[in-house]
């Protein structure tokens, strides 16, 4: 938590500030180890000069202080964490002045009344800027222990996944399969998915986040199921397309297809390549084959504390993959009222590519 305290100070007087509010729940909880849900951390330029502070109310007061470490000091205030409690926390100026230099927000995670209780509160005495994204490019690159946690939380996804398909898929409705994929994954540890499961079986599948229905899953369809586990914390996130039995050609040609697509894209993550350079490796493979118009999305996303956070594998991923970043490679293919195709797997970029994190096959899967 120290190293993160330092980082971010960096970040802070790389930009001119002199303080660095940090606002959003999963944001607080990285820097800090806090993980009540009302609390905001107090990040300084100097923190050898001023202390890195957590605020939050009389509810968590034992949990703050077990939580934080000692490079936090715990504030406990009675006000709006965003407006007069915050400036009641703030350190008094060393010059005994009211003057208490400039404050960095990030304007993604506070709203326009939030920022109005601010400037309020502080009356001028402080100057507000914004700064988008100061915490997740941290984020974005994990630790050898947050890798650890998130290749648990994936293997732990997976035995969920065979426990359920030795039961079988047929005659099952897509929300039967979405309960017991849930209640498999929280009898096997984790605290809670890292989103709702998706199921979906022959043309429900062209409907990407699909919602589970009360269908009942037929002989020869493809069925897609996205799912993922949080443990201690960290998610993760896994697709598969399975058989049922025997499709129609153009359904196991898309699959084919998609499966090369993700194996192509897979295999170019490394250091170095943008989020667009890698999803057009599997945007190619996918145009090349004719269904350019029918992968809309981006190809895969970071994966950390949060199911989506940075970096973007997408048309629009400007920022370059590195070393300790967790990414998802999930191209799809959906043609509407037919089928859909997703595969997906969770890659760690290592320092000479990718290492995926889970472990379930990508073959055609027959299940009964």
């Amino acid at each position: 938590m120290g190293e993160r305290v330092e980082r971010l100070a960096e970040k802070a007087a790389a930009a001119g500030l002199d303080w660095l509010l940090v606002s959003a729940p999963l944001n607080v909880r990285w820097l800090t180890g806090f993980t009540g849900s009302n609390a905001v951390a107090l990040c300084p330029a100097e923190p050898g000069r001023n202390p890195a502070m957590l605020v939050t109310d009389f509810r968590y007061t034992e949990q703050a202080a077990a939580q934080a470490p000692s490079v936090w000091q715990v504030e406990i205030v009675r006000s709006d964490l965003l407006g007069a409690g915050l400036a009641e926390a703030f350190p008094v100026p060393d010059d005994g002045g009211s003057a208490y230099g400039s404050i960095g927000y990030d304007d993604t995670h506070i709203t326009v009344a939030q920022l109005a209780a601010l400037e309020k509160a502080f009356d001028g005495s402080a100057e507000l800027r914004p700064l988008n994204g100061s915490v997740e490019g941290l984020r974005a690159i994990k630790s050898a222990a947050e890798v650890e946690k998130i290749r648990a939380a994936a293997q732990l996804a997976d035995a969920a996944m065979l426990e359920l398909l030795a039961g079988g898929l047929i005659g099952r409705t897509e929300l039967e399969v979405a309960l017991l994929l849930e209640s498999a994954i929280r009898r096997l540890g984790a605290q809670e998915l890292s989103f709702s499961p998706i199921v979906a079986a022959g043309a429900h599948g062209a409907l990407p986040h699909a919602e589970p229905r009360d269908v009942a899953i037929k002989q020869g369809q493809m069925v897609t199921i996205d799912w993922g586990a949080r443990l201690d914390g960290y998610c993760s996130d896994c697709t598969r397309t399975y058989f049922t039995g025997e499709v129609d050609e153009a359904g196991a040609r898309a699959y084919d297809v998609v499966l090369e697509a993700q194996q192509a894209a897979a295999a170019a993550v490394r250091p170095g390549p943008t989020g667009r350079e890698v999803d057009a490796v599997a945007r190619q493979i996918i145009d090349d084959a004719g269904f350019a118009e029918n992968f809309g999305h981006g190809l895969g996303h970071g994966v950390g504390l949060d199911v989506h956070e940075a970096p973007r594998l997408s048309r629009h991923g400007d920022a370059p993959l590195e070393e300790g970043m967790v990414v998802t490679v999930e191209p799809g293919i959906y043609v509407a009222g037919s089928y859909g195709v997703r595969i997906e797997d969770l890659m760690l970029v290592t320092a000479d590519g990718g290492e995926t994190l889970n472990g379930l096959p990508k073959t055609r899967q027959l299940v009964d």
